[in-house]
């Protein structure tokens, strides 16, 4: 299922998640450590973000890192840039 990119990004929660992934990739448990909700929360908030495009996910091992996939904020970019024009 796709989510749109506004939706996935009007939860305060996911633009965290976003700004922290924006620093560097990272496991659940690293994202989950700096926000008041829980682990499973964060993941579900991950795989909003994953259905929009806005991340990736690779498995390593044991573990997913989640990593800012920034050709998924090209219809963000080009919505917002219509009105500097």
């Amino acid at each position: 299922m796709t989510i749109d990119t506004f939706q996935a990004i009007a939860d305060p929660n996911r633009r965290h998640l976003l700004e922290e992934l924006r620093r560097r990739p990272q496991t659940v448990n690293e994202l989950a450590a700096g926000l008041p909700i829980s682990r499973p929360a964060v993941s579900q908030h991950l795989k909003a973000l994953l259905d929009s495009g806005l991340v990736t996910a690779e498995s390593r091992g044991t573990s997913r890192i989640y990593a800012v996939r920034t050709d998924g904020f090209m219809h963000i970019n080009l919505w917002v840039d219509q009105f500097w024009s």
